[in-house]
């Protein structure tokens, strides 16, 4: 008999990947959605291979329905409020969904599916600027910003369940990952659809924040394929997932704008409107223990990342589907 999984924040890149690996697995896939017409638009024909469940991260009751009805063997925590720039300005409601929503699913899971598997999605972000590199397991977290904060908390919380109650709780500490199906608003994808909409005569210029900032960029692809692995392993525990490598914001500009033909530096202007309070310079994994326990490795390089993300955005540019 297949086994069954519900994904919160289905909708998300993360979450669109995960489900396509999990059914591809032949998985019974539920996903967790504000409103299932929402959930249908953003899905597209995949909504039709998987069940949506209405509810949301701070509503505790809709996520005791939505555990109790699916009686899931493993749960994946992808909802997030995970913009960073958003969670400056709404500081309380990104505490209220990545950390306190964590919690009210780890609670749904305890009191409704106890022996469901429990995956938590932390962030690279509970690093901040740390004080070794590259950062793993058993580096200690200093988070810069009210994101990385909160996902600091959903961390201690997850490791707090699996401790207290005995339950398969786990966190992969995912560094970032990117793909054609990121938010508009990130960086990366801010900067792949600047540049398509540049090299079609759309726009002139692209404005960007700290060029310096360095960062572990994967394919979201990838990732999720640690996700299932993690639940996967006889005994619960916390991984970090990246790729070992750490690029500047300046190379993935530069690296876009050449796969469209462009010069960087004729279009882009760095604004300062687009610096945060507190910036984090520099973010290094170490997955070694992720590549030994689980034999998990990515299979795309940087560029090849890159290169996929420009390409997407300049046939949808040029179909007329984005960047409007």
């Amino acid at each position: 008999m297949g086994r069954t999984a519900l994904i919160t924040g289905v909708t998300g890149q993360d979450g669109f990947y995960l489900a396509e690996l999990l059914l591809a697995k032949g998985y019974t896939v539920h996903g967790l959605v504000r409103s299932h017409a929402s959930g249908v638009a953003r899905l597209g024909e995949l909504s039709e291979r998987i069940s949506l469940l209405e509810g949301d991260l701070t509503d505790q009751a809709s996520l005791d329905t939505a555990v109790k009805s699916v009686q899931p063997d493993e749960v994946y925590n992808l909802a997030a409020q995970s913009f960073v720039a958003m969670s400056w300005t709404q500081p309380v409601a990104t505490g209220d969904i990545t950390a306190l929503g964590a919690v009210r699913v780890l609670e749904a899971v305890r009191r409704c599916c106890p022996d469901a598997k429990v995956f938590q999605a932390s962030s690279a972000e509970v690093f901040g600027n740390a004080p070794e590199m590259p950062q793993s397991e058993k580096t200690p977290f200093c988070p810069r910003n009210p994101y990385g904060t909160a996902k600091a908390y959903a961390y201690r919380m997850t490791v707090n369940h699996r401790e207290s109650y005995g339950m398969f709780c786990c966190n992969g500490i995912l560094f970032n990952h990117e793909s054609p199906r990121r938010g508009i608003e990130f960086v990366t994808r801010k900067i792949t659809n600047g540049a398509a909409r540049i090299a079609c005569g759309l726009d002139k210029e692209l404005r960007l924040g700290n060029l310096d900032a360095y960062r572990d960029w994967g394919f979201a692809g990838d990732y999720v394929k640690a996700m299932w692995l993690i639940l996967q392993q006889e005994t619960p525990d916390d991984y970090v997932i990246a790729t070992g490598e750490a690029h500047s914001v300046r190379e993935f500009v530069d690296l876009a704008f050449s796969e469209a033909g462009l010069n960087y530096e004729d279009y882009v202007v760095v604004d300062p409107k687009f610096f945060r309070p507190a910036e984090v310079n520099f973010l290094l994994g170490d997955a070694s223990k992720a590549q030994e326990k689980l034999g998990w490795k990515p299979d795309f390089t940087f560029a090849d990342l890159v290169r996929m993300m420009v390409r997407a955005d300049l046939e949808s540019v040029r179909n007329g589907t984005i960047g409007d």
